[in-house]
């Protein structure tokens, strides 16, 4: 049995996806932070895709605890579009975007689909507006399927998580810096502050910082480490946001709208994405999970071979074949981003232009991996899937 090589299989995803999209919280041009929307990045394109939120939008707020729809004061700071955010993640689980006010404590969890908007009150998070230590600025999912959020300093590290439409929040405690230098630390504000976090498919974190360092958080031992400083972006450049590619790379966004970067994790080396991206970026998320043991990967998929769709919201994927050349039983898998495989399917291709449904209610909602192999064993197609419930 051949098992799934994560990094090998997202070398594979940035041909097979239709769109590489990236999540974003924007704001005004302005030299203060104002939200503006919350909007998709179609990095294929290089244009700005969907704005599901903006600061004029009339949101439809249901409240966790009290169990019902109320409106929120625009005049308090603990609300959805208040001026100061730059906290985002994506749960792919629910296809919602969660988000968190800098100066507050409130969880927003907005459904991309029906833009409908929970809040998640907690006590856990210890924002206060005149320490800036203490802002809620960096987020991001897990392969778990938790999201954490992170404070300024490493002060506070919040898990995120969520059972029967319901979601928890739990406070972690402080991050202990581990770094050999002391100078270079998570905590130290013009080495550590700011940026924002991503995520490996092992559930290690990294925190990207305004300076551009990168720090990885091991959650075992609630510690942070210095990993090395981005090079090749402009002078006076500040990452602001963070998220992974569909190549497994960190691409990092400007709060000034200098445009996005595209940094190779091996070499920390980051090079200009192309698009029309000069908006101020708050903050970044994304599906995709940090490539951090690059693995070379031949192209061995085969033409005409086509599966859809990729957004799975039926609770079933359609696979196409149309090349007179593949003909017999073909293996189906199904695997997750660790490379755990969850299903094996056989299926008969008699003839050109066959299709074959398969069955995926048994499934949670998540990013998986799907894989076709020949009579042989050899692999002639794979993508990236996500089932939305």
């Amino acid at each position: 049995m051949k098992k799934f090589l994560f990094p090998a299989i997202l070398a594979f995803l940035g041909i097979q996806t239709n769109a590489q999209e990236i999540f974003a919280i924007t704001g005004k041009q302005v030299p203060q932070i104002v939200f503006n929307d919350l909007r998709a990045l179609d990095l294929t394109k290089g244009t700005s895709g969907e704005i599901f939120f903006t600061e004029q939008s009339t949101p439809k707020v249901f409240s966790q605890n009290l169990q019902s729809n109320f409106t929120e004061s625009k005049a308090s700071i603990h609300n959805s579009q208040t001026a100061s955010m730059a906290s985002l993640a994506l749960d792919v689980k629910t296809n919602s975007l969660v988000f968190v006010p800098m100066f507050s404590s409130n969880i927003y969890v907005m459904n991309n689909r029906t833009k409908e908007i929970t809040l998640v009150e907690n006590q856990a998070i210890k924002s206060v507006a005149c320490n800036i230590g203490s802002h809620i600025t960096r987020m991001a999912a897990t392969n778990d399927g938790n999201i954490y959020a992170m404070s300024n300093s490493g002060s506070q590290l919040v898990k995120v998580s969520s059972e029967n439409g319901r979601y928890s929040v739990q406070d972690l405690g402080s991050i202990k810096d581990i770094s050999a230098n002391p100078e270079i630390s998570l905590s130290v504000m013009m080495t550590g502050f700011g940026g924002d976090m991503v995520a490996d498919a092992a559930n290690n974190l990294y925190v990207i910082s305004a300076t551009n360092n990168i720090f990885k958080i091991n959650l075992g031992s609630l510690s942070s480490e210095f990993v090395g400083k981005i090079s090749g972006l402009p002078a006076n450049y500040t990452t602001n946001g963070a998220a992974i590619n569909a190549a497994g790379n960190i691409i990092v966004g400007n709060a000034k709208g200098e445009g996005l970067y595209e940094v190779n994790f091996k070499s920390l080396e980051a090079k200009a994405v192309s698009g029309d991206f000069k908006m101020p970026i708050y903050d970044l998320a994304s599906a995709y999970f940090l490539n951090d043991a690059p693995v070379s990967a031949t192209n061995n998929t085969i033409s005409g071979i086509e599966i859809y769709p990729t957004k799975v919201n039926q609770q079933f994927f359609n696979i196409k074949i149309d090349n007179e050349n593949v003909k017999g039983n073909l293996k189906v898998e199904l695997a997750d981003y660790m490379g755990n495989k969850l299903m094996k399917q056989n299926i008969n291709v008699i003839r050109n232009n066959s299709e074959f449904k398969i069955n995926l209610s048994n499934y949670n909602a998540g990013v998986y991996i799907v894989n076709i192999s020949d009579t042989r064993g050899n692999t002639i197609f794979n993508t990236k899937i996500i089932i939305e419930k």
